[in-house]
């Protein structure tokens, strides 16, 4: 902060101070003011005042805002009359120091008023404390050499300009070691996503040869199937057929008296032996049509996990879905494969091998992933920490500068003006628009108002977007206009985002030209353009 900013601020200059003294005078800092003549009374024996405390509030009152006030007493004599105002050690306390000490002399109660006068009036004379107060003798100097020490305003200048200096080569060389270690992150992150669609595009390979063998072994099951069923219905047809020249000879041997009892019950034997055969044919075509049918299961069950893992393979967990369900298949390989099927053995053993491959690459990638994403945090919270300091540096920089500070979810007031002058007269406008922006703003604070839906689009992707149709919403607009309810939206929106849960203000480094989050990198940009026009002003 210049002086000369801080002299127009207070308008200090006097007949006998110039700008040039002034910025060479030595001041006491932290700065204090000295106060005289606090009016005493004497009680056992010694004088005695108002509290430090009461002369505390009378100065705030006015303005000036102390941090306190101690009036210095005398071992011997009680109260001195004098007291030491203490303000703040940076430039606002400067500034109210001098606002301080101008109000005094301005009255005729300043310090050259107090020792020039030979009949002090009962009223309080004050000061700020210089370098000739700091070697005084008696309470005030001593009171001044232990608490604080002399100090120019332009050696204050020059130490808060070292300390943005030290500041800004700091956020300098912490924001390129972050870079260079992003840089290092992101080229490991890419190498990962490489052998990640590496990984993918072999685990479709091997599914795309799955499916095609599993349709290969379904249809030789089928074609199987189908000749056990060609061959029992031949041998169906040839019982058949022997049934009914069984019956043909039975009749010729009835019509046939001459034929002998022998002869008879041999043909009786002999159809009674094609019944057990015929009945022994029944239960083997049961036995069939029940392998048949578990058949049919196993292949709509292998079905149906084929395409669940269809559906459910995803990055990690669709690969080890896979390597699960495959395991599964091998399993139901084993149960339909028939003996000596030496190509089916063998193609199991391969994928088999494949499927131990894969779960190896699996452990090698998740250890892989863990470790980017440990290094990765690690690396977010440094740069979170470095983006905390800026925000503070740039706390108090005005919304006129490209980059400064903008609070996220904080209301415009401008919309809430423009609505209450349509509505109000112009003097109860101000007032009004005040009031309704405070309503506004606390309901934005309560978690319990949530006006935001979730949809889902044709790929399956969830997003959470305003709910138009939310009550509140649709009152605003229809009892304040666009203006106002674009307003509660945007900042709606912006507490959404940064902070949805505890709902409270948020402040971000903003690039107020181009209306969006402002980088590292232009902060610091931004911070030492400013440091270079101010080096520049002052020489």
């Amino acid at each position: 902060m210049l002086i000369s900013s801080n002299v127009s601020m207070c308008g200090m200059t006097t007949k006998s101070d110039s700008l040039d003294d002034m910025y060479d005078e030595k001041f006491v800092h932290p700065w204090m003011g000295i106060v005289a003549n606090i009016p005493t009374i004497v009680h056992d024996g010694k004088h005695v005042a108002d509290s430090g405390k009461k002369l505390k509030e009378d100065l705030a009152e006015k303005g000036f805002n102390p941090l306190k006030v101690h009036p210095l007493w005398n071992g011997k004599h009680g109260h001195s009359g004098f007291a030491i105002v203490e303000f703040n050690k940076e430039w606002d306390g400067f500034n109210n120091a001098i606002m301080f000490e101008k109000s005094f002399d301005l009255g005729h109660y300043g310090k050259r008023d107090y020792y020039s006068s030979r009949r002090r009036k009962d009223k309080l004379y004050a000061w700020v404390a210089r370098e000739d107060d700091f070697y005084s003798e008696g309470l005030i100097g001593k009171y001044l050499r232990r608490k604080g020490d002399l100090k120019t305003v332009s050696s204050k200048e020059a130490e808060d300009k070292r300390k943005t200096s030290k500041l800004v080569k700091t956020l300098t060389n912490t924001l390129e070691t972050k870079n260079l270690r992003l840089q290092e992150m992101q080229n490991k992150y890419n190498e990962a996503t490489s052998s990640r669609s590496t990984l993918i595009q072999q685990r479709e390979d091997m599914i795309k040869a799955y499916n095609e063998e599993s349709k290969r072994m379904q249809q030789n099951a089928h074609d199987h199937f189908k000749k056990i069923f060609l061959e029992h219905e031949r041998i169906a047809q040839h019982f058949q057929y022997q049934q009914r020249e069984l019956e043909q000879r039975e009749k010729e041997l009835f019509q046939r008296e001459a034929q002998n009892e022998a002869e008879t019950k041999k043909i009786q034997h002999e159809k009674m032996m094609n019944e057990r055969a015929a009945l022994e044919q029944k239960k083997v075509d049961e036995t069939v049509l029940k392998l048949a049918e578990e058949q049919k299961r196993e292949k709509e069950k292998l079905h149906r996990q084929i395409i669940e893992l269809e559906k459910q393979l995803d990055a990690k967990q669709t690969l080890e879905l896979a390597i699960q369900r495959m395991k599964g298949a091998l399993q139901v390989m084993q149960h339909m494969k028939g003996d000596g099927d030496a190509e089916m053995n063998k193609k199991m053993k391969s994928i088999e091998e494949e499927l131990k491959e894969k779960e190896e690459e699996l452990e090698d990638l998740e250890d892989l992933n863990q470790a980017l994403i440990i290094k990765e945090r690690k690396s977010n919270d440094e740069l979170q920490d470095a983006r905390k300091e800026l925000i503070t540096a740039f706390r108090d920089v005005s919304a006129r500068s490209q980059i400064g500070v903008k609070k996220m979810g904080e209301l415009d007031i401008k919309p809430f003006q423009t609505a209450a002058k349509r509505k109000y007269s112009a003097r109860e406008a101000d007032e009004k628009s005040a009031e309704l922006c405070s309503l506004w703003q606390e309901y934005l604070r309560d978690p319990s108002w949530h006006p935001f839906k979730i949809i889902t689009d044709k790929q399956g992707n969830s997003k959470e977007i305003l709910d138009e149709e939310d009550k509140k919403l649709i009152e605003v607009k229809a009892e304040f206009g666009d203006e106002v309810y674009g307003a509660v939206t945007v900042a709606l929106k912006q507490m959404n985002d940064y902070n949805p849960s505890g709902r409270y203000i948020i402040p971000e480094l903003w690039n107020f030209n181009q209306g969006r989050k402002a980088t590292l990198t232009e902060g610091v940009q931004h911070l030492l353009q400013k440091w270079k026009q101010l080096k520049r002003k002052r020489h």
